[in-house]
């Protein structure tokens, strides 16, 4: 079978470049072991960047139907159990709070798109069918990739099915998206570096039909997200997009004691079902390349974080995006060479910057979990100035795994070989963001006067020429764009509102809604620009 791209792994970013390549025309094939999705846990929640990139593919507002309503508190409590006073209570507004906030925002520091609480066990099934639906994308489910060969025209793919047949695909490219044990990674010889084996705890996954109703529980915590345990083994509850599934994580040992931190956990006797219940690892690993050759990795395949902060398969998410749009532009003749091997300059410094994060979260989480006295449960002035105690010191810590928006959408790329990379620029903040067009950031969303977002009159299919002040003359970028068949659009937008927050005349947006090149009068050598950002420089 041949093919343009071929595809190892259907987890949400297999998926999600699968979805991104169909949709601009480009063939792929994505095979997957498992002949359908598991009903596992695993994420939780779609954060703001990847909400926008799935709104640049017209699924947004289908993840967010058939997840978690967008009327449900997002709090973060420390809690002994359900039935008591949370210890501490972090309040974070539902979806639909976001969304309200965001309709109001005018100086850019808000996302177009909130975040989106949905299992993986729902998302994973949904971007199946659409990528299903797409005549360019073939799924072989029930599919084991066996090895690859590179040639220099393309790569062979050895695959079999669940008979054990065995057979070739052929294409130009292989992108190895199959998780922290990626086959394609070992077989490329490339190492994962940093901390492995760092913990292990055991995951529960529960069904108990009646708890969310029953909140609260006499004076217990009012619904929210996620709820960490004080005292004892440590232990934290996740609500799962129906409100009816929960999934604990704790350090025990074996599926019956499982059970019983979940009843001490609610508190109440309920009728509930324990579903699936595993051990797991926390590790925090880098690659120490991201592919070679014709083969790329993306993914879990080569960033291994701690769930805490939940940048894990949103970074995952934004590996395939970028990919995606490199690849096409390379398959559709008018990438240059430049532009593939961005990929790992652009993505690996991410995938760095996403270990630290994830990192710093869990130290957070860990530095209030070791204030707990022994006293913290007793209802006596030494549990109460225990709980207030912790309370102080979980306000500070706690707020590190759950405040990350800058970690989410300030990140940029810096000295990219397809940029304008201008010395200097605004300091990587993991809890702030502050809205920036230094080239290699995000563009900021922005409210036009229409009504309109400005990322919703960027094609996902080209660059394009912001000209915020209406006075520029974009023909000589045009033609130099022209000359290397390399699609540009020009959107003259004249506000003044753009252009504070802008900082500059003309901003140069990729594909990808990251900038590219800004200024307030074009270069002299357009060419040399436009031979830059499309990977034909030097």
């Amino acid at each position: 079978m041949e093919t343009r791209v071929i595809i190892v792994g259907a987890g949400p970013v297999g998926l999600t470049l699968a979805i991104d390549l169909g949709s601009r025309g480009i063939e792929c094939v994505l095979v997957e072991q498992k002949a359908k999705p598991e009903f596992l846990p695993k994420m939780e929640r779609c954060n703001a960047r990847t909400m926008e990139i799935f709104r640049r593919l017209g699924l947004a507002d289908r993840i967010r139907a058939a997840g978690m309503p967008e009327d449900v508190p997002m709090d973060i409590q420390i809690i002994r159990s359900m039935v008591e006073p949370p210890v501490l209570r972090l309040p974070y507004p539902s979806v639909s709070e976001a969304r309200a906030l965001t309709l109001e925002s005018r100086d850019g520091r808000l996302p177009l798109e909130p975040y989106q609480l949905i299992s993986q066990y729902t998302l994973e099934p949904l971007l199946l069918e659409v990528a299903e639906q797409l005549p360019a994308v073939k799924v072989m489910r029930g599919t084991t990739f066996l090895e690859f060969t590179e040639q220099a025209e393309g790569v062979l793919a050895a695959v079999s099915d669940a008979g054990g047949v065995r057979r070739t695909l052929k294409a130009a490219y292989l992108v190895g998206c199959d998780g922290g044990s990626s086959r394609v990674r070992k077989q490329l010889g490339i190492r994962l570096e940093g901390e492995g084996d760092i913990a292990r705890l055991r995951q529960g996954l529960f069904y108990c039909e009646q708890l969310y109703e029953r909140l609260p529980i006499g004076n217990g915590p009012r619904p929210g997200r996620h709820y960490l345990v004080a005292g004892g083994p440590p232990a934290f509850m996740i609500m799962q997009d129906s409100t009816r599934h929960w999934t604990v994580h704790s350090a025990v040992d074996s599926d019956d004691e499982m059970r019983r931190m979940f009843e001490r956990i609610i508190g109440v006797p309920l009728p509930y079902e324990m579903l699936y219940c595993a051990e797991w690892r926390q590790n925090l690993l880098l690659a120490e390349r991201y592919g070679e050759g014709r083969v790329f990795l993306a993914g879990d395949a080569v960033h291994l974080v701690i769930p805490t902060g939940g940048l894990g398969m949103n970074t995952g998410v934004g590996d395939a995006t970028d990919l995606a749009w490199k690849l096409a532009a390379t398959l559709q003749g008018w990438g240059g060479a430049g532009l593939l091997a961005s990929y790992e300059a652009e993505r690996r410094q991410i995938g760095e910057r996403v270990v630290g994060a994830s990192r710093y979260a869990s130290l957070g989480y860990r530095a209030w979990l070791a204030e707990v006295r022994p006293e913290i449960g007793d209802d006596t002035p030494a549990g109460a100035a225990a709980r207030a105690h912790l309370a102080e010191v979980a306000n500070v810590e706690q707020r590190k795994s759950n405040e990350m928006i800058g970690a989410e959408l300030g990140y940029r790329y810096v000295d990219s070989p397809i940029i304008d990379n201008v010395p200097g620029g605004p300091q990587h903040e993991l809890r702030a963001y502050l809205p920036t067009t230094w080239p290699g950031a995000r563009l900021p969303h922005m409210w036009l006067t229409d009504g309109s977002a400005i990322q919703d009159r960027l094609r996902s299919d080209r660059y394009t020429l912001i000209d915020v002040a209406g006075r520029h003359d974009a023909g000589p970028l045009l033609d130099a764009f022209e000359a290397l068949g390399a699609p540009l659009d020009v959107l003259v937008l004249p506000d003044s509102a753009l252009r504070v927050i802008y900082e500059r005349d003309l901003i140069l947006v990729r594909p990808d809604m990251h900038v590219a090149w800004r200024g307030n009068r074009l270069p002299q050598a357009a060419g040399d620009l436009a031979a830059r950002v499309t990977g034909h420089g030097a």
